[in-house]
């Protein structure tokens, strides 16, 4: 599980043009809905663009996903600040699981935010290369592990929230497991037809609520 060790209170990007493309990406979330300007703040301290192939950068704050290699993808902006808002409305986490790594990004905008973030990934070769991008960043609370997201990463459990980056055919009952009493859950669900579903753990009840319709790919099992 790797720990990066020293923190940076912003990621450097490529100077003003990059300063400001997010200003304006953050403009057009605000415009879309997004009203947590803390989320906002955590986007826009993040440029999106470190984490696509070069060949994509120009492309890297269009609200579109792109795709990062192994077959995924990387959340279009909207999606990101979308899930982050609804996982962090109310109390902010202190713990939360990601489940699907991909490129890292998500992964840093969440520990923008949250003090405790752990992020699992299923394609071995995917994690390394996004290892490797992130190290330069010096993201002290973030670790990293290579495991079957399905199955969460109980020895690290319980989280008060858990965000995942793939369409699940169902809940997953290892993540609501993993969930602290009064934590939260937001998972894409379905195959044809994906719905973001926001699971909430409380007072002994697990209560399920339907949201968007979405569209990602699908989240797998097997490890690679």
């Amino acid at each position: 599980m790797g720990v990066f060790v020293r923190s940076s209170p912003t990621v450097q990007g490529s100077g003003m043009t990059s300063e400001r493309t997010r200003v304006r990406m953050v403009e057009r979330l605000r415009a879309q809905g997004i009203r947590d300007e803390t989320v906002l703040a955590a986007l826009a301290g993040v440029p999106r663009h470190l984490f696509v192939d070069e060949a994509l950068s120009s492309r890297a704050y269009e609200d579109s996903a792109l795709p990062i290699g192994f077959g995924q993808t990387i959340s279009a902006p909207y999606m990101v600040a979308r899930m982050v808002e609804l996982i962090c409305a109310g109390t902010l986490p202190k713990k939360i699981l990601e489940v699907g790594t991909g490129c890292g990004y998500q992964a840093v905008v969440l520990a923008r935010l949250i003090p405790e973030v752990y992020s699992v990934e299923r394609i071995g070769a995917l994690l390394e290369k996004t290892r490797a991008r992130l190290w330069s960043l010096r993201i002290q609370n973030l670790r990293l592990k290579h495991t079957d997201g399905f199955q969460g990463l109980p020895e690290a459990a319980p989280f008060d929230a858990i965000i995942v980056a793939a369409a699940a055919p169902r809940i997953p009952p290892a993540l609501v497991e993993q969930l602290a009493p009064g934590g939260r859950l937001i998972v894409p669900v379905g195959t044809h037809a994906q719905h973001l579903i926001l699971v909430e753990k409380r007072e002994g009840e697990v209560r399920e609520t339907i949201l968007d319709p979405v569209h990602f790919v699908p989240l797998l099992t097997n490890l690679s």
